[in-house]
């Protein structure tokens, strides 16, 4: 059985912490903020700055199966390249039958999410995380 890697970008300092330190990189090398004798120190941050974001952002494509959500909304990537993108408070149900998550959007779109080579408790997990988020934003 595979397996899905589910990442909490909200309570995970480290990922927050490689992002702000980009971020400084950035601010630093493009910005010449120090005035450096050798300009090509600058280049150096700014790449570094540019590395750490896509190491930031490629974490999604690491792995075949990945869930990453926050409190607004998580992206799914299950058996495709790209992953789909829902935020919990247009999710208006789920059904988690025969091993298919459907989620079903307010304005009537349908998310098909076919389960069958994943693990069953990693299954259960996603929907948990979908449902205990989807009531915490409609309460």
């Amino acid at each position: 059985m595979k397996r899905i890697h589910f990442d909490n970008i909200s309570k995970s300092w480290f990922l927050i912490t490689i992002l702000i330190l980009s971020i400084i990189f950035l601010l630093f090398g493009v910005l010449e903020l120090i005035p450096f004798e050798n300009p090509k120190i600058n280049k150096g941050l700014s790449a570094i700055g540019f590395l750490l974001q896509g190491l930031f952002f490629s974490r999604m494509f690491w792995y075949n199966n990945y869930v990453q959500w926050n409190k607004k909304g998580m992206t799914i990537r299950i058996n495709s390249f790209l992953g789909k993108s829902i935020m919990f408070d247009n999710i208006k149900k789920t059904e988690l039958d025969d091993q298919k998550l459907v989620i079903t959007q307010n304005n009537g779109k349908i998310f098909t999410f076919d389960l069958k080579e994943i693990a069953e408790s990693d299954y259960q997990k996603l929907n948990e995380i979908i449902i205990k988020n989807t009531i915490a934003n409609h309460v």
